[in-house]
């Protein structure tokens, strides 16, 4: 898989209705995971929220969305964020390296509970990013 750029959408409390309704309006396949799934929060009113949301459309076109944690802030007009995504570690780490360098780092590009290497920092100019390289496959 090459390495895509695509929109990440922040919600509060409504990821999973909202998904299904860009859905609607442009077709296609959407996958769902719960914090709950991942044991990606101790909070038991998280359990059931939306994680990570992807919906691929038939032409191509991917949107990702998730639920904002209770304990990050949530601000309507600014809740969306730039993700990187793939396979290719070196290339991924290369623009977290750079985008990351006179920015902020918000979670270390490490390896994440559902087995990627996963980080988020704010670049220099505001720009929230996501970094998600793809672990290996399941024997």
């Amino acid at each position: 898989m090459p390495t895509r750029l695509n929109p990440y959408l922040g919600f509060r409390d409504n990821a999973r209705e909202a998904m299904t309704y860009y859905q609607s309006v442009f077709g296609g396949e959407l996958t769902m995971s719960t914090f709950g799934e991942y044991q990606a929060s101790e909070d038991p009113g998280e359990q059931d929220k939306i994680m990570h949301a992807m919906l691929t459309s038939d032409s191509g076109m991917v949107l990702m969305g998730a639920d904002t944690p209770n304990g990050m802030n949530y601000n309507p007009g600014d809740n969306f964020s730039v993700s990187l995504s793939g396979e290719d570690e070196a290339e991924l780490r290369g623009y977290w390296d750079r985008l990351s360098a006179d920015g902020t780092v918000t979670v270390p590009f490490e390896p994440a509970p559902w087995g990627d290497i996963f980080g988020m920092c704010t670049d220099k100019f505001g720009v929230p990013w996501l970094v998600n390289a793809a672990g290996a496959p399941p024997a």
